[in-house]
């Protein structure tokens, strides 16, 4: 009966070890190269010398110069008729284990162990306990092995894993062979990470894999005892999962998280958080962040504050971060004041020096903490889109902060409340000094300074990154407005660029549910800011229709001696628009500022915008001016107003106002002057008879 013939991938030459164009004496001294160097992996003598012989038959044929010409000139034909295909060797099948050794040994791992893998299955396996399933299953786990370490250089980690298995299970399925099955695990066990790049750093189409990826890198975590290694103490090196040290696995994960999108990190360290990881309850208020920023969802960012209000880590500062974060909704009060409770000098330091105000210095220190510490590590954030003004003019921002605004409840204008101010028998509110009368704190409006030599202070960090800790100095601590949520958007300059205008969201005094209408809410208020509009436009429009002068925009300021003649500009509509408000309150500062100059009576400019309280006020304002011999100057106008609320009787609106001012003498020489600046300001306006007037007005 005839052998069996082996088909072997290989020809004599890669078989030999000799390149094509060897000499007869270069092919004989790598012959008894090979001859003296046998593999010493514990191949039974059979196999060896069948090695041999396989060796010699080439070397025969290649130093024979009629044979080997005609073998060439068939490989050459082979490979005209087909181009690409791998010449390849009949052998004998009791030669068959010495060819798959040379196989192994010319670098061909895969080939090799396929063919034994094949070679061990029925119908051709070997006899149980024969040397040949004895060698089979020894080249087996060797090629599997090698194969592996190709595919590893080659970065297809996965296909390296997957040899590993079948290596595994080929030596368990035939129980051979257990120091080599141990070795296989272990190199699996090494490979791990590698496994985790591979599957996580695919197309994000491919859901599988990922999926099987973030299992594979909670169990790596979980094994280590979290994300800090608690696990670890005590373990030589060789016993740490896949090798790692603590060091290692910190760079190995700064490197996995940015094939990680922000969702698949926000729930990924959630569980770890739940599974006792501190490092993770932290990480999971970055994702959090980065995840409310970049996709507009502020209530994610409201979630990323409370965990970090309730988070406690050894050495870490949370005190800028959440006040970053009360920036973010809006809430600039609480956010000074997380920034002043901070122990750190390092960030005092620097804002000492920053040569913006503590609007501006806060936006800037937001802007570099999410662009260094927050954004950065995700597969699907833009870490390079800090746009603040964007923020703050998204719909869904706006519409969230004023929720939030709504379960305050607003500041109570009461007597009461004012109680430390006179109150005259009429009832009417009195008059915080404003303008000239008011006191101004320099420290806000201080000149602007360098910035030398500093670099910005490093952020905190939970342990698998530094964790210095900042401080934000003592800042002015102003009441809180709301600027965002109607749509209207004022930017100002800071100092590295324009950026928006921050909500301020009013101080409240007990919470309110979220969907639950205000006390002061008026029973027919429009549901939304175009209803708002169009309601407001359709009053004016009736106000003007009936011959009732509504003031719809401001006088212009008049010489000094002009006299004043204008009609009374009562505001009459029940549901004033944006303008005409703002129109009265310009309305308010031009003719106060007319009486000042001493051009006509606080009495006949003022009665038809503000009430009796005010027009006092400025009556004995301007006869104490008259009899020391003075004359104020003084330049106001509205830059940005906004209705904080509005009742049928009473409405609350916050203003910007710039302002400058003068004080004359009798030979017009400036005495005194205020230089220009923004104020904020709170009015109060009240409903009368015949139409709304100026109640109460407080800087703040």
């Amino acid at each position: 009966m005839a052998a069996m013939l082996v088909d072997l991938p290989i020809d004599h030459f890669r078989l030999l070890g000799v390149s094509p164009t060897a000499e007869p004496e270069a092919v004989l001294r790598t012959l008894q190269l090979r001859l003296d160097r046998c593999p010493d992996q514990g191949f039974t003598h059979e196999a060896l010398n069948q090695r041999a012989e396989l060796l010699r038959l080439s070397a025969d044929l290649l130093t024979d110069p009629e044979r080997r010409g005609q073998y060439e000139a068939t490989l050459l034909e082979l490979g005209q008729d087909h181009p690409g295909d791998a010449t390849g060797l009949e052998l004998s099948s009791n030669l068959e284990v010495a060819g798959l050794m040379l196989l192994w040994e010319a670098h061909a791992p895969h080939e090799a162990f396929q063919l034994a893998r094949q070679a061990l299955q029925p119908p051709q396996a070997p006899a149980l306990g024969s040397s040949r399933e004895s060698d089979l299953a020894l080249l087996a786990a060797l090629a599997a092995r090698d194969a592996a370490v190709q595919d590893q250089e080659q970065r297809r980690y996965e296909s390296a894993a997957n040899l590993l298995q079948e290596g595994m299970q080929l030596l368990q399925r035939m129980g051979k062979l257990p120091e080599q099955r141990q070795v296989l695990e272990h190199d699996l066990f090494r490979l791990c990470p590698f496994r985790i790049l591979d599957l996580l750093s695919r197309d994000l189409a491919e859901q599988s894999a990922r999926h099987e990826g973030l299992m594979m890198l909670e169990a790596f975590i979980s094994d280590r005892g979290g994300l800090e290694g608690s696990a670890l103490e005590g373990l030589e090196t060789a016993e740490l999962p896949a090798g790692m040290d603590q060091g290692a696995f910190e760079l190995f994960f700064q490197q996995i998280r940015r094939f990680l999108t922000v969702q698949e990190q926000v729930d990924l360290f959630r569980r770890l958080q739940e599974a006792g990881s501190a490092d993770a309850s932290f990480l999971v208020v970055m994702a959090l962040a980065a995840a409310g920023f970049s996709q507009r969802k502020p209530e994610r960012v409201q979630d990323a504050r409370t965990r970090l209000e309730e988070l406690t880590l050894d050495g870490l500062d949370t005190q800028p971060l959440l006040g970053c974060l009360d920036l973010l909704l809006g809430d600039v009060d609480r956010a000074e004041r997380h920034f002043a409770s901070s122990p750190d000098p390092a960030l005092k330091t620097w804002l000492s020096a920053h040569p913006g105000d503590a609007l501006a210095a806060l936006c800037d220190y937001c802007r570099t903490w999410l662009g260094r510490d927050v954004l950065p590590g995700y597969r699907d954030v833009d870490a390079e889109a800090i746009d603040l003004e964007a923020w703050f003019a998204d719909r869904d921002v706006q519409a969230y902060v004023e929720r939030l605004e709504r379960q305050e409840q607003p500041r109570d204008w009461s007597l009461e409340n004012l109680s430390p101010l006179t109150v005259d028998p009429d009832g009417t509110l009195p008059l915080p000094l404003l303008d000239s009368d008011s006191p101004v704190d320099d420290k806000a409006h201080q000149e602007d300074g360098a910035v030398a030599g500093f670099a910005w202070p490093s952020l905190p960090r939970p342990s698998l990154q530094s964790m210095p800790q900042l401080q934000w100095p003592k800042l002015p601590q102003p009441s809180r407005s709301t600027w965002i949520g109607t749509g209207v958007f004022l930017a100002v300059v800071l100092v590295i660029g324009v950026f928006s205008v921050i909500g301020l969201r009013r101080e409240a005094e007990q919470p309110q549910l979220a969907d639950e209408t205000s006390m002061d809410a008026p029973v027919d208020q429009p549901a939304s800011d175009a209803q708002q509009q169009s309601s407001d436009q359709d009053a004016a429009d009736a106000s003007t229709e009936n011959g009732v002068p509504d003031l719809t925009e401001a006088p212009e300021p008049e010489p000094a001696s002009a006299a004043v003649a204008e009609s009374d500009p009562v505001l009459r509509s029940e549901r004033p628009s944006d303008a005409q408000l703002e129109a009265l309150l310009q309305a308010w500062l031009d003719r106060k500022a007319s009486v000042l100059r001493g051009d006509g009576s606080a009495d006949e400019r003022l009665q038809p915008i503000a009430r009796s309280r005010l027009i006092n006020q400025v009556r004995q304002q301007r006869s104490a001016d008259q009899s020391a011999g003075l004359t104020q100057k003084i330049d106001a106008s509205i830059d940005f107003m906004r209705v904080i609320s509005r009742t049928p009787q009473r409405i609350e609106l916050r203003a910007d106002v710039d302002y400058s001012d003068q004080t004359l003498n009798a030979a017009g020489t400036v005495v005194n002057s205020t230089a220009p600046k923004s104020l904020k300001v709170t009015y109060i306006l009240g409903r009368d008879e015949d139409g709304w007037r100026l109640q109460a007005y407080a800087p703040v």
